[in-house]
């Protein structure tokens, strides 16, 4: 369903739902031992072989667009750290994911005639001095030809270089078990760290979701 623009959220607003929904991430036992590194999965052939022409970190909205994106509205944040806890300040978090209708922005997608094109389909965002991040998306859906369950790709690069490439993937999504990308890392690494929740934000008049997901790279 699209959104009302008269109630839909602007860029403006959107800086202070982003700070309200920091409580959402956080980072247990910090200091106590090294953190898990967060597994590295495949970059899949959808990386945007033409950038959009709006690269920020706000995915619904396209530059000044009165039109937004379809889907539920997400609030994607979390922290890059190191396997000691340390914040990354100033590393290059990434994200790309399939639109409402599960198609990416990639000119050779499958069924890219459907493509949503308020749908911005990846930004980018330099963290700050704590390591966060933050994006405005949509909850990830499926794609279209039902091959992938529900997710967004992720990059992080520290001094220009790519460190870590991985996704992210709905906690207690049906489908997840027949994900053959999901099983082989679940396998190799024996862990559900990829999975996250998405929950509802407090006080939210249309219905946005929050979700948090840290980010371990070496070092």
């Amino acid at each position: 369903m699209r959104h009302d623009t008269r109630t839909f959220l602007t860029r403006r607003r959107f800086v202070g739902a982003a700070a309200a929904t920091g409580a959402f991430y956080s980072v247990p036992g910090l200091f106590a031992e090294q953190l898990e590194l967060t597994p590295s999965v495949t970059e899949g052939p959808f990386y945007p072989d033409k950038m959009p022409l709006d690269t920020d970190n706000d995915l619904i909205v396209i530059n000044d667009s009165a039109t937004p994106a379809l889907g539920e509205i997400a609030h994607v944040t979390g922290r890059v750290l190191t396997q000691s806890g340390e914040a990354v300040r100033n590393a290059t978090v990434e994200i790309w994911q399939v639109d409402a209708n599960g198609v990416y922005i990639h000119s050779r997608a499958p069924d890219k005639e459907h493509r949503d094109s308020n749908f911005q389909g990846f930004g980018r965002f330099e963290t700050g001095s704590t390591g966060e991040y933050r994006f405005r998306t949509i909850k990830p859906t499926e794609y279209r030809t039902g091959r992938r369950v529900p997710h967004i790709h992720y990059a992080v690069a520290r001094n220009g270089r790519r460190v870590l490439t991985t996704q992210l993937f709905l906690k207690g999504y049906g489908g997840n078990g027949r994900d053959s990308v999901l099983r082989r890392v679940q396998r190799a690494r024996r862990t559900d760290s990829l999975s996250v929740d998405f929950k509802p934000v407090p006080g939210s008049e249309i219905g946005e979701l929050a979700a948090s997901f840290d980010l371990v790279i070496p070092g």
